[in-house]
């Protein structure tokens, strides 16, 4: 492989991956808005749970379904896009494996907003749709009926879909530089969602909060996983209270 089509490939993942379309929907759709910051309120409490990311999420959150959707089919474009150039271009060298995983580390820490960007989520199946779109139905629909029918747990009915990458992969290709980029991804993953991770355990310590469902259904796939665990009973409706007399 050429070390100068790798630095190239990087480079170009990266800063295309950093571009963030949140921005520029907000931007043309709400000029003025801040979303950089969201704090979603939880109801029933007076607890929020800050949402420090910019991206499709938080473009939901504020200005609704409709644009967030539009930023989520943006994001996965400039994810998408570049990986199936360089494949095109370097059929003969996995080069798009570089270009995939730096365009998602440049989607959740983009070096034009001051590192302040997504999550993994999308990029990972952004980047798995370019590679290999049967893997990211496979493994993404695999996670969910594993995490909510054999784990009974609808955090890792949201995240398993992403470890399982690592054999899908193996086992398509047998190639080991496809199992390097499945466990690095993975890796990158763990790092992006940890602010969330620490602001969850924040308001377990300091209010006694313990349901990161609310969590999970700020987001389209969250929600949909968090309907799929009511239907076969993972998550129980809870039980409503008598009023006061």
């Amino acid at each position: 492989m050429n070390g100068y089509i790798i630095l190239a490939a990087a480079i170009a993942g990266y800063l295309i991956g950093s571009f963030s379309n949140a921005r520029l929907i907000t931007r043309i759709f709400a000029p003025g808005k801040d979303i950089s910051r969201t704090q979603v309120h939880i109801d029933g409490t007076e607890k929020a749970f800050d949402l420090r990311v910019v991206s499709a999420t938080t473009v939901s959150i504020n200005l609704g379904a409709r644009y967030g959707f539009i930023t989520m089919l943006l994001d996965m474009l400039k994810i998408i896009l570049p990986i199936l150039a360089v494949k095109h271009f370097f059929p003969e060298h996995p080069y798009f494996l570089i270009t995939a995983a730096a365009g998602m580390v440049g989607h959740i820490w983009p070096i034009y907003y001051r590192f302040k960007g997504g999550r993994g989520i999308l990029a990972v199946y952004g980047t798995m749709f370019a590679i290999d779109w049967i893997g990211a139905i496979v493994t993404s629909v695999a996670g969910m009926i594993f995490g909510l029918a054999v784990l009974r747990n609808v955090v890792a009915a949201y995240i398993v879909g992403v470890v399982f990458i690592i054999p899908w992969l193996w086992f398509r290709t047998h190639d080991i530089a496809y199992v390097i980029y499945a466990v690095i991804i993975n890796l990158i993953m763990a790092v992006a969602v940890s602010p969330e991770i620490k602001e969850m355990n924040r308001l377990k310590k300091e209010d006694g909060w313990d349901d990161p469902i609310v969590v999970f259904q700020m987001t389209g796939m969250g929600r949909g996983i968090v309907k799929m665990a009511k239907l076969i009973g993972v998550i129980k409706p809870k039980p409503k209270q008598d009023p006061e007399v």
